[in-house]
């Protein structure tokens, strides 16, 4: 199993949210800069979690991107499922008429136990926990010399 892209620099994009929470919006290009991210792709990107419920926007001099509600109430399964889609890895576990062997496959089942782990991962990180983290991973690298 791969992440995509998407869901890589999304999550990024929306960490640079949680850790600016309580200052306001952050204009694309500030995120951009920060996480060394095309401001163009952000853009595509912001656009589908803005359409997701995930980001809310504001014009102006002072405008940019903030996350609709608290980083703590926001999970990456959220993130997950706006930017990848709710399917399974595999069609189906969610589908059994789209294959005629599903009564007798014992692979479906391994397949249908990963997603499920899978999910349960995303759904106990919130973008909160990511913030937590990065700040002590900033906090460390400060004393590492």
């Amino acid at each position: 199993m791969k992440l995509s892209t998407k869901m890589r620099y999304g999550t990024r994009g929306l960490l640079e949210l949680a850790l600016s929470h309580a200052q306001g919006p952050l204009s694309l290009s500030e995120i951009a800069a920060r996480e060394e991210i095309s401001t163009k792709y952000l853009e595509s990107l912001f656009g589908i979690l803005r359409s997701g419920g995930l980001v809310h926007s504001a014009r102006g001099p002072q405008g940019g991107y903030v996350l609709a509600r608290a980083p703590r109430e926001i999970t990456l399964r959220e993130v997950f499922e706006v930017l990848e889609g709710s399917e399974a890895f595999v069609p189906c576990t969610d589908d059994h008429t789209v294959c005629g062997r599903w009564a007798n496959c014992v692979t479906q089942e391994v397949w249908a136990r990963m997603y499920a782990a899978a999910m349960q991962v995303l759904e106990e990180a919130t973008l909160a926990d990511l913030a937590e983290r990065a700040r002590e991973k900033q906090s460390q690298s400060r004393y590492d010399i």
